[in-house]
């Protein structure tokens, strides 16, 4: 059985990373390592399948997919969206580069969307429905306790369901 790191970005929200193979470089080991990475360091890769395709994403530190705390981020380019989704575990993003807007609730909605610039944080709670956009680019890292889980409030939203047809 295939291991899932799962990773958002809006919480993110954002991020998937598939243990079938090493898409995406950890930079860190367990969370007792110490990691120091400079940018030109990072090792991105292929986000992982449970978000929409075109974001990037590294492993800063720690396992997405294992009990324990991780970080990550998120390259993601302009327009990208991730539908209304929650997470069993606490999401914390932190924006670190361009803008990064989310919203509440199980339906998407742009019209209540709160945009964040570079520096802004946010904290979606365990099981909180949220959804994000960026409309010109944005570099997001997204930390919290493992095992890390997308579920989408549509299963139609999915896009590992829409890979598998």
């Amino acid at each position: 059985m295939n291991r899932m790191m799962i990773v958002t970005a809006c919480g993110l929200s954002l991020v998937l990373v598939s243990g079938r193979g090493s898409v995406v470089a950890q930079q860190g080991g367990s969370s007792s390592s110490h990691v120091m990475s400079t940018p030109a360091e990072l090792n991105w890769g292929e986000a992982p399948p449970a978000l929409p395709k075109g974001a990037k994403l590294v492993v800063l530190s720690g396992d997405p997919g294992k009990s324990g705390p991780f970080a990550v981020r998120l390259r993601l380019p302009a327009g990208y969206r991730i539908a209304p989704h929650w997470h069993p575990t606490d999401e914390h993003v932190t924006v670190v580069s361009g803008t990064f807007s989310m919203g509440m609730g199980e339906k998407f909605d742009a019209k209540v969307l709160k945009t964040l610039p570079a520096g802004g944080y946010a904290l979606m709670p365990a099981e909180a429905r949220h959804y994000a956009m960026t409309r010109g680019g944005a570099t997001v890292q997204v930390h919290g306790t493992g095992p890390f889980v997308l579920n989408y409030v549509n299963p139609a939203d999915d896009p590992r369901k829409a890979a598998a047809k």
